[in-house]
């Protein structure tokens, strides 16, 4: 079956950007919204405290989980919204590094975002995330 996603590039954009700069669903497609996505352990606390990258890769751990929950995996992403609290570029990058290598050749268009606080507590990463599937 093809995917629902497509990922648009632009020849007249810079190339420094590491994702396409817009992606499409096609109209057959069912759109799934999912919660931004925490660095939560099964119990509640917060994995990684302190550590931008392990709290991203928590991150991306339980969004893939929502996902297969949702009829659809990593590849069906169609945008993200990495939200990093930190008023430091380096601590974005640490997160987004990891955000990028999860995605590898699926680069889906992504806004990267540095905010005063986020809704538990030590958190420092969350993922929103929009995918497409055809059922």
């Amino acid at each position: 079956m093809s995917k629902a996603v497509t990922l648009i590039r632009s020849s007249s954009l810079s190339d420094a950007a590491e994702y396409a700069y817009a992606a499409t669903a096609s109209a057959e497609a069912r759109l799934i919204f999912l919660a931004g996505s925490c660095p939560l352990n099964e119990d509640g606390s917060t994995a990684g405290v302190g550590d931008f990258a392990v709290q991203a890769a928590k991150c991306i751990e339980n969004m893939n989980i929502a996902l297969a929950e949702s009829g659809a995996d990593i590849n069906d992403v169609i945008s993200t919204r990495v939200l990093v609290a930190s008023t430091r570029q380096s601590d974005l990058v640490a997160a987004w590094d990891v955000v990028r290598d999860a995605f590898g050749d699926h680069d889906v268009p992504s806004t990267l975002l540095g905010v005063t606080v986020l809704g538990y507590d030590d958190q420092l990463v969350e993922i929103e995330a929009i995918a497409a599937v055809r059922d």
